[in-house]
């Protein structure tokens, strides 16, 4: 048995050294955050009114708004005004050097009649993939904007499949008399036949050679579109807007440069399928801050392309400032992945708060993805009522997990190629979690372990504890754990260089350490009283005493 009061001097200056340099490297960090450009506009302001748009909720304003845009952007740009009421529209396509502007009382309402949004050539999940028309667009743009108080309804509701279990039995009832069909289990509610065959068609609408939108018309209603997508354009600014109720993700940037996302609403309903707040894709240089998320899935995600695609594209998501935000009920709180291939770096994240998502902060991505997540800084986090894991980083998403004797079969091991993920230089600080039901998971591949996790200053009040599962340089100082499971508080397995400095834990403490797999080494516990917990380490599936080679 490991003596706990043994002091370890090798250990103690390895501690002193790794917390210097990392308070410098991290105080570095933050002060010097990326800068964003934001667009300027031109004071001219045109009526939408004034090209023939009326506010009666009947009227189909899709051709007066679109040419009032272009011909605003035609004189050199300046503000297209929505005024108050109600807006009935189709497809609206933005222009340069125009800020659409929606004032506190309209509400541009896209319509429920499918046949306005055509299918064209786009982008889902990181696959180029043919998709209808999204409510709102806008392609090779420089210096545009959707600001204004008022709302953007997607009209998502006739859109959406949605599973029996996710809706009241009045629910139920009255969407079945709605129309669509039910699928034959009858779990399902599927918006039409069209919808339910796309759905049954293996990569459905994937862009590939020699197809062509003929070829997916059988299946139009499956291809959702995003509410909002813009495409590989410049100095993009949205702020105060409320956009809500999407088809499928609500907002997606897509190879942008320079987006700032400013005091802006997204309501999508908790049980919305795909209904993400906003995707930030292969984007340089963004700043979201002071916005609120409810979302049916992620809410503040960034991604960058899946697989081969996203590798072969090569483009990062990096450069990127997250702050004062606030996320309610959603998969996750501020997400990375899985689709991101192409990678993320140096963004910040700051100042949040997660109350009721799924999880808190998390990191996803599997085998096959490839790309390179790193320098990753987060500090003032508050969360509450988590229903999973405060935070996650798991190179298993849609996977299959693996067993706990899997985790430390070393027998067959994948070799590493591009296709391999990898996480790398998080750091994590001052977070708070008042509820979860797990408080930390790190779970890396056994031929890429998750590396230079770096957490201080972390509160976890949840059901159980703490989980590194081939995980490699990995630090926690002054972090609480008050967990109702303690068996294990803290589970190690096939993990190296993995250092707790100033743990504490809750009083009912029974197993403090659980560590196993042979490749468990170079554990350090230092400035934590042991004496609390019934047992202090325990070692199994070919791990030994020597993996913990310092305890104080």
């Amino acid at each position: 048995m490991i003596d706990f009061k043994k002091v370890a001097v090798a250990a103690t200056l390895f501690a002193g050294m790794f917390n210097y340099a990392s308070a410098q490297n991290t105080a570095y960090s933050w002060s010097n955050l990326p800068k964003v450009s934001t667009p300027t506009f031109k004071k001219d302001t045109i009526n939408i009114t004034h090209y023939g748009a009326k506010p009666d909720g009947l009227t189909l304003n899709t051709q007066s708004i679109n040419k009032a845009i272009m011909a605003c952007s035609a004189k050199g740009g300046g503000v297209v005004l929505v005024p108050a009421g109600l807006w009935l529209t189709g497809p609206i396509e933005l222009k340069s050097n125009v800020n659409l502007h929606i004032d506190r009382a309209a509400l541009v309402q896209f319509t429920d009649d499918k046949s306005q949004y055509h299918l064209v050539e786009g982008n889902w999940e990181g696959h180029a993939s043919y998709r209808n028309q999204s409510p709102i667009s806008g392609t090779n743009l420089q210096n545009i904007a959707i600001t204004g108080d008022g709302i953007i309804d997607g009209h998502g509701e006739v859109w959406r499949a949605i599973g029996k279990d996710r809706l009241t039995a009045d629910e139920w009832k009255a969407l079945v008399a709605s129309g669509g069909m039910v699928s034959e289990n009858g779990k399902s509610w599927y918006p039409s036949a069209s919808y339910q065959k796309g759905l049954t068609t293996p990569e459905a609408g994937y862009i590939k050679p020699g197809s062509s939108v003929k070829d997916v018309e059988p299946m139009k209603d499956f291809f959702r579109p995003n509410m909002l997508v813009l495409t590989n354009c410049k100095k993009v600014l949205l702020q105060g807007t409320t956009f809500q109720n999407s088809p499928a993700w609500c907002l997606h940037t897509l190879l942008c440069e320079d987006l700032t996302l400013r005091n802006v609403r997204v309501r999508n309903p908790w049980n919305a399928q795909n209904g993400d707040a906003i995707d930030v894709e292969s984007c340089k240089n963004i700043l979201i801050e002071g916005s609120t998320f409810d979302a049916g899935d992620d809410g503040i995600c960034v991604k960058s392309g899946r697989d081969e695609e996203g590798r072969r594209r090569g483009k990062p998501t990096e450069n990127m400032i997250v702050r004062n935000n606030v996320v309610y009920r959603a998969h996750g709180g501020f997400v990375i992945g899985s689709e991101m291939s192409g990678g993320a770096r140096n963004i910040f994240v700051s100042d949040c708060t997660f109350i009721g998502t799924d999880i808190g902060l998390r990191f996803k991505t599997t085998r096959g993805r490839g790309g390179v997540v790193e320098k990753i800084y987060i500090k003032n986090i508050a969360m509450r009522d988590i229903l999973h894991d405060a935070i996650l980083f798991d190179m298993y998403y849609s996977g299959k997990s693996p067993s706990e004797e899997e985790t430390v079969d070393n027998s067959k091991i994948p070799a590493v190629t591009e296709a391999t993920p990898q996480f790398r230089d998080f750091y994590v600080s001052h977070v708070v979690c008042n509820g979860a039901d797990n408080g930390l998971l790190i779970r890396g591949l056994p031929e890429m372990s998750i590396k230079g996790i770096h957490l201080d200053n972390i509160v976890l009040k949840t059901n159980k504890g703490i989980n590194i599962i081939e995980g490699k340089d990995v630090t926690l100082r002054n972090v609480y754990v008050e967990s109702k499971n303690t068996e294990p508080l803290v589970n190690i397995s096939n993990s190296s260089e993995v250092t707790f400095d100033g743990l504490k834990y809750g009083t009912n403490t029974n197993l403090l350490f659980s560590i196993s797999g042979s490749k468990s080494g170079q554990i350090k516990v230092l400035n934590t009283d042991a004496s609390k917990a019934k047992t202090k380490v325990e070692f199994k599936r070919g791990a030994d005493d020597k993996a913990l080679v310092a305890a104080k």
